[in-house]
Formats: C-alpha cells, structure tokens, sequence
C-alpha cells in the first residue's frame, strides 16, 4: 500500500511570509478612532455630572423639610390646633415656622380641615393640614394629622 508523503513546511519560508505586531499606520489609525469616539462620550457624561451637584442640592433641600415637618408632628395636637386657630388661615405662617432672617428659612402653615368637605374649615373635625416650605425657594411637604 502507497502512503502519501507528509507535508513537510520549511520554518525559514514560514518566518519570512508571517506578519508579528502592528504596524505604525494601524497603531496611528487606531488612536485616531479611539481619540474621536471620546469626545462624543464625555460630551454624553457632561449632563450626569453636572446633574450630580443639583441632585444634592435637591436632596439636601428635601430632608431639611422632612426636619422641620417631623419637628412639628412631634408637637401636641392641641399645641398645633391652637398655632392653626391663632395663625387665622392656611395662608398665614405660623409661630413654628424659622425665626425671620433666618438662612433657608422654613415656613409652617397649619389648618383645621374637614375630609368630608373640600378643604379648610372653621370647626374642630380631629383633623389638620400642615404644611412646610421655605420662604424663598422652591419645594413644599404637605400632610394630614389626627388627633
């Protein structure tokens, strides 16, 4: 039986034809494409770094509202339904609110309410309205408490 003779590859003429490495034109092509598909994302990265400060800012805001608001629920019911009775309406700060000149100054409103009628009332229903803002900026808390 005929075998057929193995192939046989010469190393020096293997070495000659093979290409090891990079060369210079694919390294300066390959910077050129990395160098040009970053300006597009730090471009896109701008608006979330940014957002950061004005997201803490937000946030910082918020829990010194909740502050002030859990400040008040801890108050007496009747301690706060009297501060309502004397501030005369919902749109009058009343005595729990931050002293005046005060920095983020925090106003409290307060307000006997009725559930079963739209809104604010005259009559003790066992129910206030309290809300929380500052004097000068944006953001409120608003909230329901029962005797």
């Amino acid at each position: 039986m005929h075998r057929p003779k193995p192939l046989r590859v010469c190393a020096r003429r293997l070495r000659l034809n093979s290409q090891s490495g990079l060369s210079y034109i694919e390294v300066l092509i390959a910077t050129i494409l990395v160098a040009v598909s970053l300006v597009p994302a730090v471009e896109a990265l701008r608006g979330g770094i940014f957002g950061a400060g004005v997201h803490e800012a937000a946030a910082v805001d918020h829990y010194e509202l909740r502050a002030k608001m859990e400040e008040v629920l801890a108050e007496p019911y009747v301690s706060l339904d009297a501060a309502a009775l004397a501030a005369g309406d919902e749109n009058t700060p009343t005595s729990y609110s931050d002293s005046a000149g005060a920095s983020k100054r925090r106003l409290v409103y307060l307000s006997r309410y009725d559930a079963n009628l739209p809104g604010f009332t005259a009559t003790d229903t066992g129910l206030l309205w309290v809300r929380v803002d500052f004097e000068a900026r944006a953001g409120e808390l608003e909230t329901l408490t029962a005797r």
